[in-house]
């Protein structure tokens, strides 16, 4: 893919907010996401079967390894969606780290094709850590929460 088509599209992530954009041509695919620093990173698949992660001037990127999580039970996603800590925007969080929860007990919501899925707690304890941000996409099985 041509490095100017690149930069424009690094430059189009910028400008407009979105979150991340996905560009197929021919064998080639480009993926760019923003971090939450707001600053764009970019992922090359080539048709190689290894792909590296490359930073915007094309350089390969340090595969790093991703951080270590409390022990504890882990509550995993039941589903694909969009994950929200609080009910609404202006409300307080459901939880949060540090704080007892109960079995039954709701930690966050999902969103899912438009509807608000609330997750429950299906361990009592006390939450250790928050995996995910407010806002982020998260997928099936993916770790929201530790409970300890």
């Amino acid at each position: 893919m041509d490095l100017r088509k690149l930069k424009k599209l690094i430059d189009l992530v910028q400008e407009s907010g979105i979150g991340e954009i996905e560009i197929s041509e021919g064998e080639e695919k480009v993926r760019i996401s923003r971090q939450p620093s707001g600053v764009p990173t970019m992922v090359m698949a080539a048709p190689a079967p290894h792909a590296l992660p490359v930073d915007a001037a094309g350089v390969a990127a340090p595969v790093v390894a991703p951080a270590a999580q409390p022990a504890g039970h882990t509550l995993k996603s039941p589903m694909v969606g969009t994950f929200y800590r609080a009910p609404s925007p202006g409300s307080p969080s459901f939880v949060e780290v540090g704080q007892a929860v109960t079995k039954g007990q709701t930690l966050c919501i999902i969103e899912a094709m438009k509807l608000l899925n609330e997750i429950e707690s299906d361990h009592t304890g006390t939450v250790k850590a928050i995996l995910v941000e407010n806002g982020q996409p998260v997928e099936y099985g993916q770790p929201l929460f530790v409970i300890e």
